[in-house]
């Protein structure tokens, strides 16, 4: 795997080694539409390819790159034919049905292309993995054989996320939050994808509820927008990108955490902002249907509201925020389920596991 360049002499520490990393720039436009999504897109892809085609000079074991982009993939395939490697696809987002399902680009022959353009590149990959049940189904459904498929969820860091006592994120402090009022927090890509209207909308209808406050914390081409929808409502706070180290701060200062998402977005993107939200150990109010993947997931921990559903999402924020004994219940039923299925070791084991029997290499062995 090849991220981004900065310089050449750019390295990190892991387990005691150097490891070089190279970032590649690319091109973020100012207000994304269609066509300029596509670009900022293969601009990475452009400027990536030099680099990862020189590590072909070293001859790794394995390829491994990331959708999005899709449109780093020929380039990934290409760099593990002319090193011998095997190639590996890991798909975070249905990056094409995703486009065509939300309006992103339009639908018809376009489609059509895209779709034989997706299945040509996929079916050359030797392993192909994906981050939920859902999202597998969804590729399985797309005839690739069966045997290179397989689930390869988000993980958290469980240790440096962990549930802080109720009240005690210095956030509060800073945001000037009283000890008896609600947080209601959303933190994340502030993109177009997610349905975010819904939390001005919601703050907007709660704006008399003087005990629950919205705080909004990221960054992204939404951001604007909606602060100025919110700009009149005494109940919102704002916050920018936070640095890592205060990501445990800023999650616990959450009493209810919220995920809104479009329907027509259901299982094609898996938010993995999620697993920050259960290790963090508060409940979750989303704004998805009980079948999808995350559906399934929040029911165990939170409340689902449906999608597009204003009233629904403010019924079930008052709901929670009414109710102190069944938050706490949910945010520990959250932080099992981190425990039980987001460790970051355990993922990673198995990660490497499948990348060494992929190599057909010894599972004592270690390998670039």
């Amino acid at each position: 795997a090849i991220a981004n360049i900065r310089d050449g002499n750019d390295r990190q520490w892991h387990d005691g080694t150097r490891v070089p990393v190279w970032r590649c720039p690319l091109w973020v436009p100012t207000k994304p539409n269609g066509a300029k999504r596509l670009l900022h897109l293969a601009s990475f892809a452009a400027s990536s390819t030099p680099v990862a085609l020189a590590q072909a000079r070293w001859r790794p074991n394995l390829v491994f790159t990331v959708e999005p982009t899709l449109f780093s993939a020929p380039v990934a395939l290409l760099t593990a034919k002319l090193s011998g490697a095997k190639s590996w696809l890991h798909i975070q987002d249905l990056e094409v049905d995703a486009a065509f399902d939300m309006g992103l680009l339009p639908k018809g022959y376009l489609k059509h292309v895209a779709l034989w353009l997706e299945h040509a590149l996929l079916s050359r990959f030797d392993r192909i993995t994906t981050i939920s049940e859902r999202m597998l189904a969804r590729v399985e459904e797309k005839n690739y054989p069966p045997e290179k498929l397989s689930l390869f969820p988000n993980w958290a860091d469980i240790n440096t996320i962990h549930p802080l006592p109720d009240k005690a994120s210095p956030f509060r402090l800073e945001l000037d939050i009283k000890e008896d009022q609600t947080v209601a927090l959303y933190a994340g890509n502030l993109g177009e994808k997610q349905g975010l209207e819904l939390l001005a909308d919601a703050a907007r209808m709660l704006k008399d509820r003087r005990d629950i406050v919205f705080v909004i914390a990221g960054a992204g081409s939404a951001r604007e927008r909606l602060k100025d929808q919110t700009s009149d409502l005494p109940n919102v706070r704002w916050l920018p990108l936070q640095p890592l180290e205060r990501l445990n701060d800023l999650l616990s200062l959450a009493d209810i955490h919220l995920l809104p998402q479009r329907a027509d977005a259901a299982d094609l993107v898996m938010p993995s902002k999620l697993t920050g939200m259960l290790a963090s150990g508060r409940p979750v109010v989303a704004t998805v249907t009980p079948e999808t993947q995350v559906g399934r997931i929040v029911e165990t921990c939170g409340i689902l509201a449906a999608p597009g559903d204003t009233t629904a999402l403010t019924e079930a924020i008052a709901a929670l925020a009414a109710d102190t004994v069944k938050r706490r219940r949910l945010g520990n039923a959250a932080r099992a389920y981190a425990e039980r299925n987001l460790d970051r070791d355990a993922i990673m084991n198995r990660f490497s596991e499948t990348a060494m029997t992929l190599c057909h290499l010894p599972a004592e062995k270690e390998t670039a």
